[in-house]
């Protein structure tokens, strides 16, 4: 899990600003919540990333396009 949340976290900027886009969001961004989940035992954030893959396509994909420009990376709320 440390390989994908490292691969995610040293991608460039505009790849992070792509992946934050509706639809790729979701799961993208779904799957690094969940490592990242995985890696620190954080049920919480599994869950989130189990959302964010659900309803993360339709709606919550604003929210990382927002923290992508503004701070370079995703929330991962934990």
């Amino acid at each position: 899990m440390k390989e994908i949340v490292k691969f995610f976290d040293n991608l460039p900027w505009i790849v992070k600003l792509i992946l934050a886009f509706p639809f790729i969001d979701g799961i993208a961004y779904g799957i690094y919540r969940i490592a990242k989940g995985l890696d620190k035992n954080d049920l919480l954030m599994v869950v989130a990333g189990i959302v964010w893959i659900l309803v993360g396509w339709a709606i919550l994909w604003i929210i990382d396009l927002i923290t992508v420009i503004l701070h370079g990376k995703v929330t991962v709320f934990a």
